[in-house]
């Protein structure tokens, strides 16, 4: 076995001035030349942390090694290796991609700069050809008009752009392994696909070897030769990526494989509709003429109609740019938009002042970000009551705290819960604070907007049941958005997929998923896997 990575007993320990903490305990892998080995585990599992060893990225002051860990690349030494040595490793023989390019990149400065500078400093070229240089590797990464390109800063550029151009400077010279920290995270389904087809490319193309942290499975299926399986800093479970994936051994492997959605079991339809929305039509500005009126507009979303049933659950999917949060925007009624929009039997545009604060009432939101959309000042309790303050106002104190107390139990929060702060909780359970704050005012319906994107697997589907369980036992209709069809279809009763702006398809969930007639969902399906 030709190794270039070989890793025996590595314990890495972070000390404090009160505690030591013990972040990866005992862990051992090899990677062989041009193969890709994933790193696959939850939040709080070790990987990253055995990715930034490797590299010696960790804090300096705080990390300490066991005696008998030892990180051998290409038979060297790495843990207490001089700093020159280190020098000649970083982006040269090893680079790494990280999970979010654009904290990665620096906004000041244009992408042809920032690869250039990779080029100068490590292989010593001149501005002109590493400006030639960079050029080619955008064009390899196949970034569209990569003359251009240079030109642009990192907020010019979308989210698939921006990892190709960190994709671009971790290959500028052309490392021997790679480093991929979750590249694909915060990426749409088929432009995930694209640069997992396109990282094959490469590594074909450079020989490179490839270590993958995720906590997707799926893409450890389609993109790995091994895996290696780790929780609580240790290494659970390891092997070929298919012999695991077909008789996994260890309790937590199986329960990470069984907390892949699958299709709805039971199907809600055939009810009353409540929210029935016709031609909604959204334009932007883009640019004014000389006296300061707009001339020309963006639009959005283009004449669609949509249908919301009560106690059912409609899933709206599409890529970033498709217009589905806007669509969602004008059904709350926050966006200003043409057409017509009828909830619970009323057009939204002629409510009146106490018929709005009720619609409010009945239609209620999470987000996706359940740590960006709690207030970190309030405690658990007045998040979740807030709702009751501003539309029960004459409700007794007492029995507030009760409301509040029933709510934060209904979504499985012990109620000592009420007395703590957002910062105190678990991402999960920070989720199952936003559900009670949306039901505790007993809405009609609630807008999930990729509520389980920012949660580990198991977590998501304790998240996504609990969700099922309120809608059967309180009545619920949600709406829910999202790009990951594996929660639409666990979810959903109907499906509607939407596309610069326009509905190209939507019918039964299932029918859509078995049977898509569109060549956009075709292709999204193909690209999901679900």
């Amino acid at each position: 076995m030709d190794k270039i990575l070989d890793i025996q007993n590595l314990v890495i320990d972070f000390e404090s001035k009160d505690s030591i903490f013990r972040a990866v305990n005992d862990v051992s892998f090899q990677i062989e030349k041009g193969k890709t080995l994933s790193l696959v585990g939850e939040s709080g599992s070790g990987k990253s942390v055995t990715a930034l060893s490797i590299l010696q990225l960790l804090p300096k002051g705080t990390t300490r090694y066991s005696s008998n860990s030892s990180i051998l690349f290409e038979d060297s030494q790495i843990i207490g290796s001089s700093k020159d040595f280190l020098t000649s490793l970083r982006g040269n023989k090893i680079s790494m991609i990280f999970q979010e390019p654009m904290t990665s990149l620096n906004p000041y400065q244009k992408v042809g700069y920032q690869i250039d500078e990779t080029l100068i400093i490590h292989r010593k070229l001149s501005k002109q050809d590493a400006r030639s240089r960079s050029i080619d590797l955008l064009k390899k990464v196949k970034i569209p008009d990569p003359e251009k390109k240079v030109e642009a800063y990192p907020h010019q550029l979308s989210g698939g752009q921006r990892q190709r151009v960190m994709i671009a400077m971790a290959l500028a010279n052309e490392p021997d392994l790679l480093i991929a920290d979750e590249p694909t995270t915060a990426l749409d389904v088929t432009v995930e696909k694209t640069l997992l087809e396109l990282l094959s490319d490469l590594q074909k193309e450079f020989g490179m070897s490839i270590l993958f942290i995720t906590h997707d499975l799926n893409i450890v299926k389609k993109f790995s030769d091994e895996v290696c399986v780790m929780k609580d800093g240790k290494i659970v479970e390891s092997g070929e990526v298919q012999g695991l994936f077909d008789n996994p051994q260890h309790p937590y492997t199986i329960k990470l494989l069984n907390s892949i959605p699958g299709k709805k079991e039971e199907m809600n339809l055939e009810k009353e509709v409540l929210l029935k929305a016709e031609e909604v039509d959204i334009n932007y500005p883009i640019s004014k003429n000389l006296f300061g009126r707009n001339i020309e507009f963006l639009n959005a979303v283009k004449k669609v109609d949509i249908q919301i049933f009560s106690g059912s659950t409609t899933g709206l999917v599409g890529e970033s740019g498709s217009g589905k949060s806007s669509l969602a925007r004008a059904l709350l009624g926050i966006e200003k938009a043409g057409g017509t929009i009828i909830f619970d039997s009323k057009n939204i545009d002629t409510l009146n002042q106490s018929e709005k604060r009720a619609f409010k009432k009945d239609f209620q939101i999470v987000f996706q970000d359940p740590f960006g959309s709690l207030s970190p000042r309030m405690t658990i309790g007045d998040i979740v009551g807030e709702g009751l303050r501003v539309h029960t106002p004459e409700l007794e104190k007492s029995l507030r705290k009760e409301k509040i107390i029933k709510a934060l139990e209904d979504v499985e929060l012990d109620p000592s819960s009420y007395t703590r702060f957002p910062h105190e909780l678990s991402g999960g359970q920070r989720q199952r604070v936003a559900i009670a704050r949306a039901i505790i005012l007993e809405p009609k319906l609630i807008l999930l907007d990729e509520p389980t994107s920012a949660l580990d697997v198991s977590i998501q589907m304790q998240i996504l049941h609990l969700l099922k369980g309120l809608q059967s036992r309180l009545g619920l209709a949600y709406l829910c958005i999202s790009h990951d069809l594996k929660v639409i279809r666990f979810l959903s009763d109907y499906v509607y997929v939407m596309k610069d702006g326009e509905i190209l398809e939507n019918g039964v969930s299932e029918n859509l998923f078995e049977s898509p007639q569109h060549k956009y969902t075709q292709e999204l399906l193909a690209a999901s896997i679900v």
